[in-house]
């Protein structure tokens, strides 16, 4: 299943969009993702002609002989806090601000599928530090609230030199957040502090207050992992720290590669350590496993 993301994006409606992405989804899949999440019994109601007879109550019918249905609404006590990394790095490719605007797309279907899940959602936009922090909430006024936000950030032009203070970050919504939320992070985790052990420690510390993690990494696989560039000069600028480099892109190929494995590995065994759970997000690639994830994630914690 795939959707292309610039086919349903000129209405310019974020929460149209993440209805198109959410329905597109479930309409994908084998069975509805709501099968197997607890419910709880709500009511019963009289049986009229022509619904499924799947949720009639007999035994009510063996007292009464008339047929009612029993009702069933979904839990809402799972709360979400999506936090989704803003910093320059995201703006790449810089042409189309590939990776903020896959992860713009992938927090507000999420969003919206949650919010249609009775469960509370917030959202933190951050880069060197928090921009925007909102209260985890269950209702439509506040999803619409996290729609704005998130389309302003489509809107906001790139940050000059904004670089990433990944570490600092994760300890303030460690601490902000309800204890026991979920918290589901979009980031290339490019941090400014070349410490990876400050960021260890930052994601132990949303362990350590109860929090269930999900951290989706970022990236252009083709062109930042793969380092796969046509056979030609190039100027590379870091959108963080503005800085240019001209070279031919096959004469560090290797290198680029070894070093990015090397953290990659690292990484994917420390969130292993710290029960994080880990998902590498190809920017260039549809949102399905994104979703999927996040359900499979919720439906564990139940």
């Amino acid at each position: 299943m795939s959707i292309n993301f610039e086919e349903i994006r000129p209405s310019g409606n974020l929460e149209l969009l993440a209805r198109q992405l959410v329905e597109g989804f479930i309409t994908g899949l084998h069975k509805s993702p709501y099968h197997g999440f607890s419910v709880e019994f709500a009511e019963h109601r009289l049986y009229n002609e022509g619904q499924s007879t799947r949720h009639i109550d007999w035994k009510v019918f063996a007292r009464t002989d008339r047929l009612y249905t029993k009702q069933y609404e979904e839990e809402t006590n799972l709360r979400c806090l999506i936090a989704l990394d803003c910093s320059s790095s995201m703006y790449y490719p810089q042409a189309t601000a590939g990776k903020l605007k896959f992860a713009v797309y992938c927090a507000a279907a999420l969003a919206y599928l949650l919010h249609k899940q009775r469960d509370a959602v917030g959202l933190c936009l951050f880069s060197d530090k928090v921009n925007e922090y909102t209260p985890i909430k269950s209702s439509s006024t506040h999803l619409n609230k996290l729609f704005t936000l998130l389309e302003r950030s489509l809107e906001n032009e790139i940050q000059k030199q904004s670089g990433t203070r990944l570490a600092d970050v994760l300890h303030e919504i460690a601490e902000k957040t309800h204890r026991r939320s979920l918290i589901i992070l979009f980031s290339d985790m490019f941090d400014s502090n070349e410490d990876s052990g400050e960021l260890f420690k930052a994601l132990q510390h949303m362990k350590h207050n109860k929090h269930e993690v999900l951290l989706f990494h970022v990236s252009d696989h083709d062109t930042e992992l793969a380092f796969n560039f046509a056979e030609r000069p190039y100027e590379f600028i870091d959108l963080e720290s503005g800085e240019r480099l001209k070279l031919n892109p096959s004469d560090i190929k290797e290198k680029v590669k070894t070093d990015l494995a090397a953290f990659h590995a690292e990484l994917k065994m420390k969130c292993n350590q710290l029960k994080v759970d880990f998902i590498e997000a190809n920017s260039t690639t549809n949102y399905f496993e994104i979703l999927q994830a996040a359900l499979i994630k919720r439906s564990r914690m139940k």
